[in-house]
């Protein structure tokens, strides 16, 4: 039928016999013929279609009244509310549909009047993280992330290359911004993450737990943009989109640890002191100093303050912080207890100040972290031979993989007098400190002296040159 109606045509349309039958593959003699018989009736499904329209059944509008009263309720309802209701409330209507709806109902409600974020000096500084993928030079990629800040004011930027987007990298981040700006603002805007503000209870945010002691030591307060509404965080993306588009993309980099650093570096001083901002037509650098004569001084330097993390002491004298363990008293054992986290050093104390430990913030070797005497002293601690004898060895394998694998061979070699070994090795490494140990058990296992006996005559042989390689 479609051929004779397509033959029809296009002799309506005078194209000539032989032309249809090379294109319709048919002899000539057909297509006269064809064009002897009557015209090819209509599609009965033509008539259907122009009765109604074809495809899914239009939304009433009962439903759209519906969700059009839904949405001046509250105009932040998330669409996934707005279904639910729907469904509780009559027929059941599909995600997808709902979305369709609600786009069309919120075409017709006005948009409120837009207000721009400005601020005086000293007044407002925006922070917020942002994640990128790292172009290099070998043409590879790195995913970083960064953290932003700028004054509102001057539109001074400040830049820091962070390993994460936990709450100790904002806050360090953070107060670097503080003491490269000069001062602290009246005001910090962020957006909503967890490490800024927990929760909302009854319309009130609950703030992260290690960040409100800083605000209240450095004397600023945190603004929040209001949730769901992406108009209002525009200030905010704009700043990680900037530094995004001006640096991370329109550069290449030979690696991440010193390059990048070092680019960053001459890139903040470019944008600072040298070119003038689109928005004030003025060099935020000029403006800095309007807004340093606002701001108020650091109370603390960035490296002396210590954030302030509640802890408890576990049944091992031992606190946990991030994958690394510090060793405490015995006599702190389940004390609840405050850890001031510093950048280079870790202060533990109890409630009361009863007992205090103060660690570097990362141990030389492994994620263990004892000060001198204090292996000795939780030992005096424990009751009864076997415990004590199962403390040694455990403090043994806390050396990593060369005491583990030098205490399995001697568990195996000497399956009967191990103990009076270990004890003899628990007593080298008080003595030696733990680099000086590690060293001397590390070379007796490559040499297969497996005890006691000759760890010590290994010492005896080293001298002070290893000790002082070592140290």
């Amino acid at each position: 039928m479609l051929d004779r109606h397509a033959v029809q045509a296009l002799v309506r349309a005078k194209v000539t016999a032989r032309e249809i039958a090379e294109q319709l593959k048919v002899s000539v003699r057909t297509v006269r013929r064809i064009v002897r018989e009557a015209a090819v009736p209509p599609d009965e499904g033509a008539a259907v279609r122009t009765t109604r329209q074809v495809g899914r059944p239009q939304v009433t509008e009962a439903v759209r009244a519906r969700v059009h009263a839904l949405v001046l309720e509250d105009l932040d309802r998330p669409p996934g509310e707005i279904c639910r209701l729907l469904k509780a409330e009559g027929p059941p209507l599909g995600l997808s549909t709902v979305y369709r709806v609600l786009t069309a109902v919120r075409a017709t409600i006005p948009t409120a009047l837009q207000v721009r974020f400005e601020g005086v000096a000293g007044e407002f500084a925006q922070f917020d993280f942002g994640q990128v993928s790292v172009r290099l030079a070998d043409g590879s990629r790195r995913t970083g992330h960064f953290a932003a800040y700028r004054l509102k004011y001057s539109r001074w930027i400040h830049v820091v290359v962070v390993a994460n987007e936990r709450v100790e990298a904002l806050i360090c981040s953070l107060l670097d911004s503080f003491a490269a700006s000069g001062g602290v603002p009246l005001r910090v805007v962020f957006d909503n993450p967890k490490t800024v503000v927990v929760r909302h209870e009854e319309g009130r945010p609950v703030w992260n737990a290690v960040l409100a002691p800083v605000a209240i030591d450095y004397g600023f307060t945190i603004e929040l943009c209001t949730r769901r509404q992406p108009q209002q965080k525009g200030a905010v993306d704009n700043l990680v989109g900037y530094v995004k588009r001006a640096f991370f993309r329109a550069r290449r980099f030979t690696d991440v640890a010193t390059d990048l650093p070092t680019q960053l570096s001459e890139w903040l001083v470019e944008v600072n002191t040298t070119r003038p901002n689109r928005a004030t037509k003025e060099i935020p650098a000029e403006r800095l100093a309007a807004e340093q004569a606002r701001m108020k001084a650091l109370a603390v330097a960035p490296d002396d303050y210590g954030l302030r993390i509640p802890v408890t002491v576990g049944p091992t004298a031992m606190v946990t912080h991030h994958g690394i363990r510090y060793a405490m008293p015995a006599a702190a054992c389940g004390l609840p207890a405050t850890l001031w986290l510093y950048r280079t050093r870790v202060k533990i104390i109890t409630a009361g100040s009863k007992h205090e430990a103060l660690h570097p913030r990362f141990p030389e070797h492994g994620t263990v972290s004892y000060l001198p005497g204090q292996r000795a002293a939780q030992l005096a601690a424990v009751a009864g031979s076997r415990k004590r004898l199962y403390f040694m060895r455990e403090r043994i394998l806390e050396l990593g993989p060369v005491g583990e694998g030098y205490l399995t061979e001697l568990v195996h070699q000497r399956a009967h007098t191990w103990k009076g070994d270990v004890e003899r090795l628990f007593a080298l490494l008080e003595e030696l400190g733990d680099a000086r140990f590690r060293l001397v058990l590390q070379r007796a296992l490559f040499q297969r002296l497996i005890g006691a006996e000759y760890v010590v005559r290994l010492v005896a042989r080293l001298g002070t040159s290893d000790a002082e390689a070592v140290s």
